[in-house]
């Protein structure tokens, strides 16, 4: 399960000077078993069609399901990365945030398994997605 006494400031900075906040991604919320965060849609994010890029919404995803998992175990004994991920775009977004949360489906020794929502302003489904990660011990 996801640590309890994590603060949303400091789980934010880990993503200082990489594609996360260059995509604007921020965590709003973090859980027993589950993290949420919002992502703008805007020139960053979207595709030449001027609508949500499907690539960004799996880094939106990904980015979701690997912070929370690396709040899972004991980082300083193993790491988590990503194995797989899938995504299923049914609905397109022109402008404003998308919404995701991230729900803790499988928590395995050498495995998680989330299953991540994107919802628009309007609490529409937009992406529905399922991230495997790998639980990697850390070599000594």
């Amino acid at each position: 399960m996801i640590k309890s006494d994590l603060k949303l400031e400091d789980v934010n900075k880990m993503g200082d000077n990489t594609l996360v906040s260059h995509l604007g991604i921020v965590i709003t919320e973090i859980g027993c078993d589950y993290i949420s965060g919002k992502m703008p849609v805007d020139d960053r994010t979207r595709q030449p069609y001027g609508l949500l890029h499907g690539g960004a919404s799996v880094v939106f995803a990904e980015t979701l399901g690997s912070i929370a998992s690396g709040y899972c175990i004991d980082r300083s004994k193993q790491m988590c990365v990503g194995l797989e991920i899938n995504a299923n775009h049914v609905k397109s977004v022109k402008e404003g945030y998308v919404y995701g949360k991230a729900t803790l489906i499988h928590f395995g020794k050498k495995t998680h398994i989330w299953d991540i929502k994107i919802t628009n302003e309007n609490n529409q489904l937009v992406c529905v997605s399922r991230l495997t990660m790998a639980v990697l011990d850390k070599e000594r």
